[in-house]
């Protein structure tokens, strides 16, 4: 895959889709970040050997055109000196590497185009992969979230459907049973014969000293009339 075609495909790559339809969005997530980082180092290395060419490119036409502006001076020397044959001959060699200049010119310009666009489609790359970092502890800590729900969903209705819960409404009704018993039974203590004499001799005690004070209180009244 060429790198214009390797940008293209991450690029295009939708992350929340790959993942709603992942059976296991964790690990896609995972493996998602793991694909994308070895394409990103890829389209680094790429981009940088096109830069590297671009370079090369431009020294080589640098120097051509250097080349060909010296002898164009030596070209001028030689004419002024009289020396037409020499002037002859350094006026080829100039357009020679006039020729060479140009040429490497052109590939230069092409590749720095190139060089360009492929910087710019990098930072698309890097950005994108920067919002998957972003996103990826989330997603995860989204993912982990819903299995738990559905674990806890799933021993719920375990529970539910046990016969736990059956066993511990017998025994509620069971203590509640015992409950009214004891209470029948307390009830019933009550009507024996004999039963609260001792609640009837502590009313009477509670009426003779009432009727004590009352007769007090009628004394003092009459002695002071």
């Amino acid at each position: 895959m060429g790198i214009l075609d390797r940008i293209s495909t991450v690029l295009r790559a939708n992350i929340n889709d790959l993942i709603d339809k992942a059976e296991d969005p964790e690990k896609m997530l995972k493996q998602l970040m793991i694909d994308m980082e070895k394409d990103l180092i890829e389209v680094r290395k790429e981009v940088a050997l096109a830069i590297q060419t671009e370079k090369r490119l431009h020294q080589q036409y640098s120097q051509n055109e250097k080349q060909a502006l010296g002898w164009e001076e030596k070209a001028t020397l030689a004419l002024k000196s009289g020396r037409e044959d020499l002037a002859r001959e350094a006026l080829q060699r100039r357009n020679t590497y006039q020729q060479t200049s140009v040429g490497f010119q052109s590939q230069w310009e092409t590749q720095n185009k190139n060089v360009e666009m492929l910087k710019g489609q990098l930072t698309q790359l890097e950005s994108k992969m920067n919002e998957a970092r972003i996103k990826k502890d989330l997603l995860i800590a989204r993912s982990r979230q819903a299995k738990a729900q559905q674990q806890i969903s799933k021993t719920m209705g375990k529970i539910g459907e046990s016969r736990s819960l059956s066993a511990f409404s017998r025994l509620e009704d069971k203590v509640m049973e015992q409950e009214a018993l004891a209470s029948a039974y307390g009830d019933l203590n009550m009507l024996e014969p004999g039963a609260g004499i001792e609640d009837e001799f502590a009313k009477l005690s509670a009426n003779s000293g009432v009727d004590d004070d009352l007769a007090a209180l009628k004394a003092k009244l009459n002695a002071g009339s």
